[in-house]
């Protein structure tokens, strides 16, 4: 029993260190390193744009209007979908959001053209719970914002490697 436990916990062991030998890591584990270190937000005050210098403060980036790469957001927008066909009872919805983006340096040339960014979510929407219905929606519509600065803040910090 003694020679079967020895081999088991052998094999595990070198089957650990060689991922972590070829930069195997779990992800989420490691630590997240600011996306950019300055950057300038260019675009409209919206939700989006101010949630998104929120996350970018908290990563470390200096946002501030001399840095040298300018993040262009185009004015984020919002799109409700109906997804069931049936005119009474509980429907399913997609509310879904587009923002248009890009990152340009100082001499004007683009890191990033254009892209859009796109997220959604789906819904059970009931007619006949009106109060509940709006705060259903506030919230998918926050959750979509909070989604949408997440996944900017990942592509920035793939650009930034």
């Amino acid at each position: 029993m003694q020679r079967r436990d020895f081999l088991r916990f052998t094999l595990a062991g070198t089957a650990g260190l060689t991922l972590a030998g070829c930069g195997f890591r779990l992800r989420g584990l490691d630590a997240a390193s600011p996306p950019l270190a300055e950057v300038r937000l260019a675009g409209p005050d919206s939700d989006l744009a101010r949630r998104l210098r929120h996350r970018l403060e908290a990563a470390g980036t200096r946002v501030h209007e001399g840095a040298a790469l300018t993040l262009n957001l185009g004015e984020p927008a919002f799109e409700n979908r109906r997804l069931s066909v049936l005119d009474s009872g509980p429907r399913d919805e997609e509310l879904s959001l587009a923002v248009p983006y890009s990152v340009q340096r100082d001499d004007g040339a683009y890191l990033l053209d254009q892209q859009r960014l796109t997220v959604s979510r789906r819904d059970s929407v009931d007619d006949g719970d009106l109060l509940n219905r709006d705060t259903r929606r506030e919230e998918s519509r926050d959750e979509l914002l909070d989604e949408a600065a997440e996944r900017l803040l990942d592509r920035l910090r793939a650009l930034g490697r």
